[in-house]
């Protein structure tokens, strides 16, 4: 009897133990995964390109802080009274570039998001770029195609201080064809007026391993007195040695300008850069306007724009002008040269006399512009750069001349 109590007993629990482990199994069965869209690696554009997860659209993302310390000598004042000004600027860039293929050619969206704090300051966030491409057409608001890198040739004198005339951005549509390293565009650009007619850019670039070489040419629809009056009202009355200058004008209410440029790549050493640039202005133009007197807050004035080309500084307006450049690399050392001399258009001066009267003076002015740097790759990304610049514009007679020192040392880390 007991033997067969025991045998009852261990087939008990012998089925319990069948059954616990049937539902024991049943409870770890593993639900097949959600297929996931991993991020890919988009190499079609370039380094940093990524698909946008279930598109076939790839962007990327990139942009710097950088840290500053601005310096204007005399004549700029600081509010202590002393003859220069410092002061100090954070900067945040944010690049967005989107871009993908299309039976109409490349589809791409780029804005660029900047905000700057000048010596505790908050300037705010501002849109420093943004324009559609679809092909060879663009449309919205970018350098003005009087300055912007188009065809692969940058503008500018190979210093971060470039040098360059009508260096500001605006509304504006284009169309470039490309063909090898030949590029032809021509554009169309909003004035600021509010009347329907633009002003209108050409551009030809040629570009290749020697370096490139460019012709821009621009017909600035409207600029009369009244415009070019307000250049030197903009940032508060230009007053040259006690004088209050008026730009002169032909009357007409449109100007016409032409700018042409060569970049020569090795030719002196390797890694070096050779950049010889100028340009002529039939009538004064918005488009031949150069930094002048600065405060070391413009170095962080708002982006400059059509109606404002040089916020926070005193405007030169240059009939012509010729310059070059010279850059050249020693592994993570840089050092950089440029120089800039030209004319400017006839101004009048109200001079007074010994008498205490005042007598018009009309004389144009010559001008020249010198500047250097050096920079350091401190390492992969962060880097850093030191340069001076000097400015001199001389109208001779009782209105003599004027000049300026300025500078900056920057840090900046890419991303």
């Amino acid at each position: 009897m007991k033997n067969v109590f025991h045998q009852v007993l261990l087939g008990s629990a012998a089925a319990l133990v069948a059954v616990s482990g049937a539902r024991a199994a049943d409870a770890i069965v593993a639900v097949e995964p959600e297929p996931v869209d991993y991020v890919r690696v988009c190499d079609v554009y370039g380094k940093g390109f990524y698909y946008i997860p279930g598109t076939e659209t790839c962007l990327s993302v990139g942009g710097y802080v950088r840290f500053q310390v601005n310096v204007a000598g005399d004549p700029a004042q600081n509010l202590e009274g002393d003859d220069y000004d410092l002061r100090s600027r954070v900067r945040a860039r944010l690049n967005f570039d989107a871009r993908e293929e299309t039976e109409l050619g490349t589809l791409r969206a780029f804005a660029r998001l900047q905000a700057t704090n000048l010596s505790g300051a908050n300037n705010g966030v501002a849109i420093d770029q943004a324009y559609i491409q679809l092909g060879g057409l663009l449309m919205g608001y970018r350098d003005s195609m009087w300055s912007s890198d188009i065809g692969g040739l940058e503008d500018g004198l190979l210093t971060d201080t470039d040098l360059i005339v009508g260096d500001f951005n605006t509304n504006q549509v284009s169309y470039t064809f490309a063909a090898g390293g030949f590029s032809a565009s021509i554009g169309l650009e909003d004035d600021g007026t509010g009347d329907v007619v633009p002003d209108i850019h050409g551009k030809l670039v040629y570009s290749g391993a020697w370096g490139g070489a460019f012709l821009s040419a621009v017909y600035d629809e409207t600029f009369n007195q009244e415009d070019v009056d307000d250049l030197f009202t903009s940032a508060g009355r230009f007053v040259l040695n006690g004088n209050y200058p008026t730009l002169l004008e032909d009357g007409d209410n449109g100007a016409f300008a032409l700018k042409a440029g060569v970049l020569l790549k090795d030719l002196i050493a390797p890694e070096s850069q050779l950049k010889i640039e100028g340009h002529y202005a039939f009538d004064p133009t918005v488009y031949a306007v150069t930094d002048g007197l600065t405060t070391a807050g413009t170095f962080a004035a708002n982006n400059p724009n059509i109606l404002n080309p040089v916020p926070g500084s005193v405007p030169i307006v240059l009939e012509w002008a010729a310059g070059a450049g010279y850059a050249q690399a020693f592994g993570k050392v840089g050092v950089a040269v440029s120089g800039q001399y030209g004319e400017t258009f006839d101004t009048r001066f109200f001079v007074r006399n010994a008498f205490g009267q005042l007598l018009p003076v009309i004389s144009s002015g010559d001008y020249y512009a010198l500047v250097g740097n050096v920079g350091y790759q401190i390492t992969n990304n962060f880097a850093t750069l030191a340069e001076v610049s000097y400015r001199n514009v001389d109208f001779g007679g009782p209105i003599g001349d004027t000049d300026q020192v300025s500078g900056f040392l920057r840090f900046q880390r890419n991303f």
